[in-house]
């Protein structure tokens, strides 16, 4: 590889950051947070005194995975549309894109836990025990189901971009 295979990364098309391509500096940033916030959020599920210490820092963990993810997103398409149709960045592209609505769902999962924790649970325990149970149980669950799909997807998209970047060179 030489300076003339760098070329089209020049193009004023690509969103680049000090003439770098803006996606795999952004990625990283997606890949840290997303995790520590599943983490938090399933901390928050099942460890009382951790949902206490973390209050909104799970909910704002969320909110910024999904301001980056779009961004990060945007980023890989304009990094796809320079490099061309191949195989492993298409591949890499389909999950990419899937990670939005999950995105979605971990901020309500988690701004919903931290609103139920904050202002509804004590009063609701007091007034409805089990209609509380039933929230804290349907909560939980979907912490879970979030959690865990997150997680998975994210594994599989940094597995197919990994293999996008270096399977040609390693196989």
């Amino acid at each position: 590889m030489d300076a003339t295979d760098l070329a089209p990364l020049a193009s004023e098309d690509l969103l680049q950051v000090a003439g770098l391509p803006l996606h795999p500096l952004i990625v990283h940033a997606v890949v840290v947070l997303t995790p520590l916030t599943v983490l938090a959020l399933l901390l928050g599920t099942f460890w009382p005194a951790a949902r206490r210490r973390l209050g909104i820092v799970t909910a704002l963990g969320a909110l910024g995975v999904l301001v980056l993810v779009p961004i990060t997103v945007a980023a890989g398409q304009s990094l796809a549309a320079v490099i061309g149709p191949v195989p492993a960045v298409a591949r890499h592209q389909q999950f990419g894109e899937m990670l939005l609505p999950w995105a979605i769902a971990l901020f309500i999962v988690a701004a919903a836990q931290w609103a139920w924790f904050r202002f509804g649970d004590e009063r609701m325990r007091r007034d409805s025990p089990g209609a509380a149970r039933a929230a804290r149980i349907g909560l939980a669950a979907a912490s879970v189901v979030v959690g865990v799909g997150t997680a998975v997807l994210l594994v599989l998209i940094g597995d197919s971009g990994a293999r996008a970047v270096w399977g040609g060179l390693l196989s």
